[in-house]
């Protein structure tokens, strides 16, 4: 049996796992990485400390699986997009990467909206013009930093600065290609003209690269820092929200995955690209599939504030603090005695893409308690994924069965509200690490040491299925509609409140 590694360039961390080809996995590990925000919406991080997350953790899994470095056929490293990371000339790092959840490009997404069509945009790339494009971070670069801007030799995503680092290959894999905006979604190329809207030239892109094909193999000098051996392949990798997807199963027509993590994302199987500027689209890590997909900028995160700061010393106390609030809150009838809570504590990304929003609790009375606000809370991270269903069913690929993962999926009371307002059977998993297990099974099929895209089933299993309980759909019908008439009401005095004195 192959063993093979799997890195993940995650938001709050960096993991790795080492597994072997017959479904297990034998070691893991992690480092957590800093989140920089030095101004109001700003995002971004150090790809070095990434890099020396990678050097740490390698020989730790190595050391704890007792594995030898020459036992290790294939690396495969998945991590968030679009981050935009810049190197000069000479390979060097020009600035901290500005991540896909920065949100400090508003001027700059005007200004591309002006000049390009947006019907074609989309038609284009599958994707609307949004904070997310890199083209809008570059602009904005040039703007207010252009010594960093003029000295620009290549441009890359997270994954793809690891893989350089392992190969001394720079290639970008193409899903970062196509959320990036730089590519036709039809051709599955870098559009020229496309790229003219980052005002850069063509050749500070890399060649295009699918997630399975191998780009590279590791070099001596990366060999020295990691403990890999010299020689041992590495793929072009994947983006990590569609890599755990894969993980969780998400290939037939329909099959949908919900990540209840700090982050909210949605994801869809689905056979044929209908691009909408209201959701994301990527290939799937199968061939010839794709997966519309969408991102609620917070959803866990918005229940870590609510503990932080709303909730007793007592309840901060609990070995488990979501979980006490989860025991107080399901007393509580759905609708939170009346309180309905938008949840764009950070603004929100898809379907509304709108910076300025804010998260509002709306009928707030002396009767409410934590336990009112924190089950108000839970059902809003909710709507906001049935919002991204009701676009897939607009556009004709309805969600048909619902999986979930991360963190969240741990309460059993928010996946009882999710089956009762999404109306559909959630789907929980056992043995779900996250997209570094995708990472490594690529790997292994990209080596032959695997023939087939289904058998990272062996290493996740189902567990308990939620059934909703039908005698909450119409309350949560009403409450849901009101959710979505209070932001309608509400968007034009948003931005009021964004803007600074």
């Amino acid at each position: 049996m192959a063993i093979t590694l799997g890195i993940d360039i995650g938001t709050t961390s960096t993991i790795g796992i080492l597994i072997d080809s017959g479904g297990r996995t034998l070691a893991l590990a992690s480092r957590p990485v800093a989140l920089h925000s030095d101004h109001p919406g700003w995002a971004e991080e150090d790809p070095e400390v990434w890099w020396q997350n990678v050097c740490a953790i390698i020989p730790e899994l190595l050391s704890t699986s007792s594995t030898s470095a020459t036992d290790v056929k294939a690396i495969g490293v998945t991590g968030m997009l679009p981050a935009v990371v810049l190197l000069d000339g000479d390979g060097n790092l020009l600035r901290r990467s500005i991540q896909q959840s920065d949100g400090r490009v508003g001027r700059e997404v005007e200004a591309i909206a002006a000049e390009f069509d947006g019907p074609d945009f989309v038609r284009r790339t599958g994707n609307g013009i949004n904070q997310q494009l890199v083209a809008t971070k570059l602009r904005w670069l040039e703007r207010h930093e252009p010594d960093v801007f003029s000295n620009i030799k290549t441009v890359f995503g997270s994954y793809d600065y690891i893989n350089w680092r392992l190969t001394g290959e720079r290639v970008i894999e193409h899903n970062w290609a196509l959320e990036a905006g730089f590519v036709d979604v039809s051709k599955r190329q870098i559009d020229t003209e496309l790229v003219a809207l980052a005002h850069i030239d063509p050749s500070i892109l890399p060649p295009i690269r699918a997630s399975h094909e191998i780009i590279g193999h590791v070099t001596a000098r990366a060999a020295s820092l990691t403990g890999l051996a010299t020689g041992t392949p590495v793929i072009a990798g994947s983006a990590d929200h569609i890599t755990s997807a894969f993980v969780a199963g998400i290939r037939d027509d329909g099959d949908c995955l919900i990540k209840f993590g700090g982050a909210g994302d949605i994801m869809l199987a689905a056979a044929s690209p209908k691009p909408d500027p209201r959701l994301f689209l990527d290939f799937h890590i199968v061939p010839e599939k794709f997966m519309p997909n969408g991102c609620m900028a917070c959803s866990g995160a918005m229940l870590n504030w609510i503990v932080a700061n709303l909730a007793s010393d007592t309840i901060k106390s609990k070995a488990n603090p979501h979980a006490a609030l989860d025991q107080l809150a399901v007393e509580i009838e759905p609708g939170a005695n009346g309180l309905v809570m938008l949840p764009y504590f950070l603004g929100e990304k898809t379907p509304i893409h709108d910076p300025d929003a804010r998260g509002t609790l709306v009928g707030l009375g002396l009767h409410h308690e934590i336990s009112h606000i924190w089950r108000a809370a839970l059902e809003a991270v909710v709507f906001g994924f049935r919002h991204h269903m009701d676009v897939f069913s607009e556009l004709g690929q309805p969600a048909l069965r619902l999986f979930a993962s991360d963190g969240g999926a741990q309460s059993r009371l928010w996946m009882q509200i999710a089956a009762d307002s999404l109306g559909l059977p959630i789907h929980l998993l056992e043995g779900h690490p996250g997209s570094c297990l995708g990472a490594a099974y690529i790997a292994a099929f990209a080596t032959g040491a695997v023939d087939d895209w289904d058998g990272v089933s062996r290493f996740v299993k189902p567990a308990e299925i939620v059934e909703p309980n039908t005698k909450n759909s119409a309350r949560y019908d009403a409450l849901y509609h009101t959710y979505l008439e209070t932001y309608q009401q509400l968007k034009p005095v948003f931005p009021q409140l964004a803007r600074r004195p």
